[in-house]
C-alpha cells in the first residue's frame, strides 16, 4: 500500500501564493488517477490527469477546509462554483499539482458526513481561467487600435509584414474584382490602374477592405491579460515555426463597410487617456483606455457603480460603453450631465467608454468618471463580524476631445469568437497537445513532436500480471474526415458543387474500404476557410501579381462566417492596383498584401499550407507545379499518428501492473514501454493510487 496524501490551497484568491492544507482521508479510500496526452478513441481532443470523484471524511480538520459547505445559511462557506488549487504527495514525495472540484455533501442525521471531491490535472486549468471570455475581451488589443481612413488602409497594404502585427490583406468584403487592361471594361472593382483618364472608373475602393491582425499577437496578449498562462516557446512565441507565426485572422466582424453608411457622420471615439486614477484592487485593472473588471469572491460585494459623463458645452452628443467588444449600454443624441448604471450591478469584463458628436465635444480633466464601491466581508469571521471597503475610480486623466476620424477599435471589430474556442482550433488545425511542466508554463507541441521529445523507454516486464491482458483492434474508426466548419463562401461553395467534395477538406481511410468499425471521426476545424483566386488580365489571358479573396455567399452578398485564417504573403513592385480614396481619386500601388492558403506562392520555397487535403494551389493554377503544396494540415501534422492506428498491425493491448515508484513517478506520457521484446507507446494509464495497482492502454510500435 502506497501513502497517499491531499493538500488543498486554503487562499481564496487563487493569484496570491496557495496556503496549503493537508486534508483527512478514509483509511479506505481507493483513488485513482487517469493519464492521457491523446488517446486513439478521440483523437481531435487533449487530456489531462483526472480522478473518479472521491469522498473525504467530515472529519474536524475538512469540515474547516470546506467551511460546513452543507450550511448555505452561513456567510462566506467555500464556494463550490469555482475549483481549488491542489496537490498529490505519494509517500511524501510530490507527485501532481492541479485542482479539485467540490462535488457536494452526503448528510447524516442533518450533519454533514462525506464530502465528494474530484481532482484535475493542470492543463484543464485552462478552461476555468478563460472561461466564456471572447477575444474582444482581450485589453492588449487596443495597443494596435488605429483610424479608418484612406492613408491608413494605403498604409498598411504596403506595409512590411516583419515586426509587424496590423496589414490589409486583399479581401473584399463585398466587391468583386477583375483586371482588364482594356478601356471597354472600365469599371469599379477592375484593378487594372493608368494614367489614362479613360481608366478613371477603375479602381478599387479602400473601403471594402479590412484590417488584419497576426494570430502570435493575440497570443500575446492571452498570456499578458491572464497571468494563469505563460505558453511555451516550442510552438507559440516562436517566430522560427512560420507555418504559425505567419498566420493572420481578418478583422470583419459586421457585414459590409467598417461603419455602415448611415453612421459617418456619427464616428465613436474611444475616450481618453483613461485609466484607474484612485484606489486599487486586484479585481481592477486599466490599461490601453479599457478598464477590467474581474469576478471577486463571495467575500466581495459591489454596493455602487455611477458613471457619469460631463461635458463642457450644450453639445449633442452620443455615448457607448462597450463591453467585451460589444455594445452594451448606449445614450443617444442627449446633452449635459449624463449618469449611467447609477449603483446597478454591472458584469465583469473589459469596458471602454465611446463617445460621438458630429459638431465635436470636450470634457474637462475628470469629466469622465466611472466609480466603484466595494464592501469586503472579513473571511475569517463566519457571522460576518467585521467588514472594509474600497473605491475604485475611472476617469480621464486628460482633457479629451471627440474626433470625426472613424476610428479602428480591434477589440470591437475582431471576430466574435470564445478565446477558449480559438485555442482549441489552433490545437485541432496542427495536432497539438499541452501540459503543464514543473515550472507551472504550459508545453504546446505538434504531436508528433512531443513523442518525439522522449527516448526513454521503461521495461515492464517484471511487473505485469500475466495472467490477465487483452488485445484489440486499435482502429475504432471507418474513416476520419478532417475539414473546415467555414466553407460557406462564393468561391469555396463553387469548389464543392463542381468537384463534389469540401475545398481543402480530406475523408482519410488510408485508401481502403473497412467495414468492421461502423463511425466515421470528425476533426473539423471552425474558422472560414477561403479559396482565393489569382487574377488574369482578361485582355490577353496574362497571369498578374495579384491573389484575393471575397467574402460573400452563394448569392453574392457580404457575409459574417466563422473567423478568416490565412497567411499573408507580400508582393513588392508587383502589377499596379487602382486604389480609390473617398473623393473617387486613384492611385497606383504596386506593394501589397495578398492572402493565401500556402505560406509561400513558391512551392521550391516552400510547400507548407493549410489544407488538409493537397489542392491545386490557387495562385500556381496555371502552373505546372501547382500539386507540389503537398505539406498539408494532414500531411506534416496528423499523417504519421493516423497511419500507424490504421496499420493492419496496429493493436490496442490491455494490461495489468503494479509499477514500482522509480518508473510510475519518472514516467512521462511519450516514453516507451518495453514489454516481452515489443516496443509501445502509451495510449493511456489509469492508476490506483493507494495499491499501486495500473491498467494501462499500449499502442504497439509498427
Amino acid at each position: 500500500m502506497q501513502k497517499l496524501q491531499l493538500y488543498i490551497n486554503q487562499n481564496i484568491d487563487q493569484d496570491l501564493t496557495p496556503i496549503y492544507v493537508r486534508v483527512d482521508l478514509f483509511n479506505d479510500e481507493s483513488v485513482s488517477i487517469t493519464q492521457s496526452i491523446q488517446n486513439v478513441k478521440d483523437i481531435a481532443k487533449i487530456f489531462t490527469e483526472f480522478t473518479q470523484t472521491f469522498s473525504l471524511p467530515a472529519s474536524q480538520t475538512n469540515n474547516k477546509i470546506f467551511r460546513h459547505y452543507h450550511r448555505f445559511e452561513i456567510s462566506g462557506t467555500f464556494d463550490g462554483r469555482k475549483k481549488r488549487k491542489a496537490k498529490i504527495e505519494l509517500n511524501n514525495i510530490p507527485f501532481k499539482d492541479g485542482f479539485v472540484k467540490l462535488e457536494g455533501v452526503d448528510l447524516k442525521n442533518d450533519k454533514a458526513h462525506t464530502y465528494r471531491i474530484t481532482f484535475f490535472g493542470n492543463t484543464v486549468n485552462l478552461k476555468d481561467v478563460l472561461g466564456d471570455d471572447e477575444l474582444g475581451n482581450l485589453s492588449g488589443l487596443s495597443a494596435l487600435d488605429t483610424v479608418y481612413t484612406y492613408a491608413q488602409v494605403k498604409a498598411k497594404i504596403e506595409a512590411t509584414l516583419t515586426n509587424n502585427n496590423l496589414c490589409v490583406p486583399l479581401i473584399t468584403h463585398t466587391q468583386q474584382l477583375i483586371y482588364d487592361s482594356s478601356v471597354s471594361n472600365a469599371q469599379i472593382g477592375n484593378l487594372f490602374y493608368s494614367s489614362n483618364p479613360s481608366f478613371n472608373a477603375n479602381g478599387l475602393f479602400y473601403k471594402q477592405l479590412k484590417y488584419a491582425i497576426r494570430l502570435q499577437f493575440i497570443i500575446d496578449q492571452i498570456e499578458a491579460q491572464y497571468s494563469e498562462i505563460e505558453f511555451s516557446n516550442d510552438f507559440f512565441n516562436n517566430t522560427s515555426v512560420t507555418e504559425f507565426d505567419n498566420l493572420w485572422m481578418w478583422l470583419h466582424r459586421k457585414k459590409g463597410d467598417v461603419e455602415p453608411e448611415e453612421q459617418l457622420s456619427l464616428v465613436f471615439v474611444t475616450a481618453s487617456p483613461m485609466g484607474i486614477t484612485s484606489g486599487s484592487s486586484g479585481y481592477f485593472n486599466a490599461s490601453n483606455n479599457t478598464l477590467v473588471f474581474l469576478p471577486m469572491p463571495s467575500t466581495h460585494t459591489l454596493d455602487s457603480n455611477t458613471l457619469t459623463i460631463n461635458p463642457t458645452t450644450n453639445a449633442t452628443y452620443s455615448v457607448r460603453v462597450i463591453r467585451n467588444g460589444s455594445e452594451y449600454v448606449t445614450l443617444s443624441n442627449v446633452t449635459g450631465l449624463q449618469t449611467l448604471f447609477n449603483n446597478i450591478t454591472v458584469p465583469t469584463g473589459a469596458y471602454s467608454i465611446e463617445i460621438a458628436s458630429v459638431a465635436g465635444v470636450t470634457f474637462n480633466q475628470f469629466n469622465i468618471s466611472w466609480e466603484f464601491t466595494v464592501s469586503v466581508t472579513d473571511d475569517d469571521d463566519e457571522q460576518a463580524g467585521g467588514s472594509s471597503g474600497f473605491t475604485i475610480a475611472f476617469k480621464n486623466s486628460q482633457a479629451f476631445t471627440t474626433s470625426t476620424t472613424i476610428p479602428f477599435n480591434i477589440s470591437a471589430q475582431i471576430p466574435k469568437m470564445k478565446i477558449i474556442d480559438f485555442l482549441t482550433n489552433i490545437f485541432k488545425m496542427f495536432n497539438l497537445t499541452a501540459f503543464v511542466d514543473e515550472t507551472g508554463k504550459i508545453v504546446v507541441q505538434k504531436l508528433d513532436d512531443f513523442y518525439a521529445a522522449s527516448n526513454i523507454t521503461h521495461n515492464i516486464d517484471d511487473y505485469v500480471d500475466s495472467t490477465k491482458s487483452t488485445v484489440n483492434v486499435a482502429l475504432p474508426f471507418k474513416e476520419i474526415d478532417f475539414s473546415y466548419t467555414g466553407l460557406g463562401t462564393f468561391l469555396a461553395k463553387q469548389y464543392e458543387q463542381l468537384n463534389n467534395r469540401k475545398w481543402g477538406s480530406l475523408d482519410y481511410s488510408d485508401l481502403q474500404s473497412f467495414d468492421a468499425p461502423q463511425n466515421q471521426y470528425k476533426v473539423n476545424v471552425g474558422f472560414e476557410h477561403l479559396q482565393y483566386q489569382r487574377l488574369i488580365d482578361l485582355t490577353g489571358s496574362t497571369d498578374t501579381d495579384i491573389q484575393w479573396g471575397w467574402s460573400v455567399d452563394d448569392n453574392k452578398q457580404s457575409q459574417i462566417g466563422l473567423p478568416v485564417i490565412f497567411y499573408a504573403i507580400e508582393i513588392n513592385n508587383g502589377d499596379n492596383i487602382s486604389l480609390r480614396n473617398d473623393s473617387g481619386t486613384i492611385q497606383p500601388v504596386n506593394d501589397y498584401i495578398i492572402p493565401s492558403n500556402s505560406l509561400s506562392t513558391n512551392p521550391s520555397t516552400s510547400k507548407i499550407n493549410i489544407n488538409f487535403n493537397a489542392e491545386t494551389n490557387e495562385y500556381n493554377a496555371e502552373n505546372s507545379n501547382s500539386d507540389e503544396f503537398t505539406d498539408t494540415l494532414f500531411e506534416r501534422n496528423y499523417k504519421t499518428y493516423i497511419q500507424s492506428v490504421f496499420n493492419n498491425n496496429k493493436r490496442l493491448t490491455k494490461v495489468e501492473a503494479y509499477l514500482p515508484l522509480k518508473i510510475f513517478y519518472n514516467l512521462k506520457l511519450n516514453d516507451k514501454i518495453s514489454l516481452n521484446n515489443n516496443i509501445y507507446t502509451i495510449n493511456s494509464i489509469t492508476t490506483n493510487l493507494t495499491t499501486g495497482k495500473s491498467s494501462l492502454e499500449l499502442l504497439n510500435e509498427v
